[in-house]
């Protein structure tokens, strides 16, 4: 028998008609088998010699009652049951405005060891310090820098004043960088961000070539399947196309509210992959990357409500005996208190999202914070879970937690 050359097999499926009325009353199951399809005499037109019509290359998540899918519809099928459809479909997202970045304050960081403050300028000309913030992380809001006698001086927001060389200050944070994704309507599969870079792979394997495409970290791709080949476990990405689990952090699509919301909004926090979702109307609206808290200052896992929201908030602490964890971070923006001192907010402090590295807050971007304040009203749900199981449930584990 002759073999249809594989370009031309390639045409009939990206030029094939696809059952839309099927794939939109059809519930799609996260499977890649190839669906099995059984017909009778009945349900299928014959020929004058009884054997079925083959349908014409397609989707057909239900059994049309005129043909038998065959061949190339198989395979269609099988991918639209998974959410991959040809031509492949993005996912239905904008970009964030990028102004929502921008700082609604201007920052400065300071030594890690002690630095004097000041009542005054003229404190500051003679060195006559009023008080000393200790040793640890430190970064300060700045009304004004002023030069005066080749000499560098800050203004804080607070109504103190630095010497730039006592304090060892670098200047200056604006604006933060990385931002999530808006949705118009909620994806058919789950999603993520690569935080590493990596090429994708034919097969789920090392082994297996690689393809044409290199990802670089924060790049979005589609999740349409999971396969543990060995103690690995792989991500289907596109057709022929497969990377490590690791590399990505997903979210996982689900407009069901969590037991206990109300209203049908609520913000999930997946400490497993460290994502934010959110929900309005049982639809995701937006999703991005967080820095929870990190072992053992982790996030605490429950059903919570937003307490308070705060525009700007200093936040300071430390949690080891020696002090050796001090951090004093002044205007801490767009802050959403939900369980104790655990706030969702921005972080001007850090640059890369995806790692557990807080004190038990939920660390957003800048950008990811300022819609998530606009968006939220005091009393919506924060649903907070790992899905590893990793992270302790026991609520006296958890004190009142940190930045």
């Amino acid at each position: 028998m002759r073999k249809i050359p594989v370009l031309i097999t390639l045409l009939i499926l990206l030029l094939s008609p696809i059952d839309v009325t099927a794939e939109t009353t059809t519930p799609i199951p996260s499977t890649t088998e190839t669906p099995t399809i059984t017909t009778t005499p009945e349900d299928s037109a014959e020929i004058s010699n009884g054997i079925p019509v083959v349908c014409l290359p397609g989707v057909y998540l239900q059994q049309p009652p005129d043909c038998v899918p065959a061949g190339p519809s198989l395979f269609l099928t099988s991918m639209a049951r998974i959410g991959l459809f040809f031509p492949i479909r993005p996912l239905p997202t904008s970009s964030p405005d990028p102004e929502m970045s921008k700082m609604p304050a201007t920052y400065v960081t300071a030594s890690k060891e002690s630095i004097p403050l000041f009542d005054s300028l003229s404190a500051a000309e003679s060195m006559s310090a009023s008080q000393t913030l200790g040793p640890g992380l430190k970064y300060l809001s700045i009304n004004e820098r002023l030069e005066q006698n080749n000499v560098i001086y800050y203004h804080l927001r607070s109504g103190e004043w630095v010497e730039g060389a006592s304090a060892g200050t670098g200047c200056c944070i604006y604006s933060g960088r990385f931002q999530g994704l808006i949705f118009k309507q909620t994806p058919l599969s789950d999603f993520g961000w690569f935080v590493e870079e990596a090429w994708s792979r034919v097969t789920p394997d090392y082994a297996a070539a690689s393809t044409t495409h290199h990802y670089y970290r924060e790049n979005v791709v589609t999740a349409y399947d999971i396969r543990k080949v060995g103690d690995t476990v792989w991500l289907m990405i596109g057709p022929d196309e497969w990377v490590e689990k690791r590399l990505i952090k997903k979210v996982l699509v689900n407009t069901t509210p969590p037991t206990g919301v109300t209203g049908n909004r609520w913000i999930e926090v997946n400490l497993d992959e460290q994502t934010m979702a959110v929900y309005d109307q049982g639809q995701l609206v937006y999703a991005t990357l967080i820095a929870s808290g990190m072992s053992p200052f982790y996030t605490r896992p429950g059903l919570f409500q937003i307490q308070q929201k705060k525009e700007f908030e200093t936040m300071s602490g430390a949690f080891e005996a020696d002090r050796s964890d001090f951090y004093y971070l002044e205007d801490v923006p767009w802050t959403m208190y939900y369980d104790q001192n655990r706030a969702l907010h921005g972080t001007y402090w850090r640059t890369v999202f995806g790692y557990p590295q807080s004190h038990g807050c939920v660390n957003l971007s800048p950008g990811d914070a300022h819609w998530l304040f606009d968006w939220a009203k005091e009393g919506d749900w924060v649903y907070v879970w790992d899905p590893s199981g990793k992270t302790p449930t026991d609520p006296s584990y958890y004190g009142p937690g940190g930045a």
